[in-house]
């Protein structure tokens, strides 16, 4: 079965209702203040409230440490190097490897997580010439500052009734660590250079699926994740084609669009605490529609074409990512240095 079958907790009741405020309240900002990137304010409050259930100061860190280092990572690459893939790419390699590096150890994957999926996109924003650079990186710190602090103010407003257990991340051994991490910053520098080359500005939930592929950093759990993100995408788009036909002309209309989409990041929230696997379905269908509703949800965009161009894309980024990281495992595993082991 797909979700655990016993009733919900009111802790995972409660992480549920803090998802979807926190992407609702990024939504809102995104859109009242007119943001080119909209996509910042309403995914990263998901990522950060699914992944970390209980806010805590070292998740706070690793957070604003990621969103620092990236817009500083950002601005030198790309006012350097902008525009030239070919130099790029390896200094991108090195960037990428010590992300998951740093994800493999554990103790800090949350910086790792979202310190990759800033990296790239911000990247391929920044390597266009109509991207403004210095806007791109003071949206994201923004983004990520303002869901530091609603994720705190909920965690506050809407507390866990009973502790939960710490959860301790277990040893690794070295050749596991750096068969991870070479294979993560080998597909995601691949990633990045393939959304270059073929000029991919607008395949952001594409692109997006390359790096969530890789969360589980070796080659069984991507081919896991890999069937369960394509059906959350599915059913984030269906969710989103949904609300385009009910609303019709009003699609544009924040009042009417804003409960639909607190429903749905609950419900999807929901199937994402009772898989308790990180990334899933519930997770996938989740950022699809945080993706839809911050990125494309614009007066007079077509939600419709928006969201089956989506669908196409993940799928063949799926395929695409999943035939990388299967040449890339069987070559380390040639190596007993690289090996990943049982």
């Amino acid at each position: 079965m797909l979700l655990r079958q016993h009733p919900m907790s009111e802790n995972e009741l409660r992480q549920c209702l803090r998802i979807a405020t926190g992407a609702t309240l990024g939504f809102l900002v995104a859109k009242l203040t007119n943001s080119n990137y909209g996509v910042f304010f309403t995914v990263t409050p998901m990522l950060l409230l699914g992944l970390v259930p209980v806010m805590n100061a070292h998740a706070a860190r690793q957070l604003l440490a990621a969103s620092v280092i990236c817009g500083l990572e950002v601005g030198v690459l790309a006012g350097f190097f902008g525009g030239h893939p070919g130099l790029m790419a390896p200094l991108a390699f090195l960037l990428f490897l010590y992300r998951f590096a740093c994800m493999s150890r554990g103790a800090l994957f949350l910086f790792g997580a979202n310190s990759v999926i800033g990296l790239s996109i911000m990247l391929n924003f920044a390597s266009f010439p109509q991207t403004d650079l210095d806007a791109l990186i003071m949206t994201n710190m923004a983004a990520n500052l303002f869901s530091i602090a609603v994720a705190f103010a909920l965690t506050v407003l809407i507390p866990d009734t009973e502790p939960r257990p710490a959860y301790r991340p277990g040893p690794k051994e070295p050749h596991r660590m750096r068969h991870e991490a070479l294979l993560g910053a080998s597909v995601a520098t691949l990633s990045f250079l393939v959304f270059q080359l073929f000029d991919l500005s607008d395949s952001l939930s594409a692109q997006a699926t390359t790096l969530l592929l890789l969360f589980p950093m070796h080659w069984n759990g991507a081919l896991s994740y890999a069937r369960k993100r394509a059906m959350g995408t599915i059913i984030g788009v269906a969710f989103g084609l949904g609300v385009q036909f009910i609303l019709y002309d009003w699609s544009g209309t924040l009042l009417l669009v804003t409960p639909l989409l607190w429903i749905g990041t609950l419900l999807f929230a929901h199937a994402h605490v009772k898989e308790a696997n990180g990334s899933g379905i519930g997770f996938g269908a989740m950022t699809t529609l945080g993706i839809l509703f911050g990125q494309y949800l614009v007066p007079g965009n077509d939600l419709i074409f928006s969201g089956l161009y989506r669908v196409s894309s993940i799928m063949v980024a799926i395929v695409a990512t999943l035939l990388a990281c299967y040449l890339m495992h069987h070559l380390l595993n040639r190596f007993e240095a690289t090996r990943l082991g049982e």
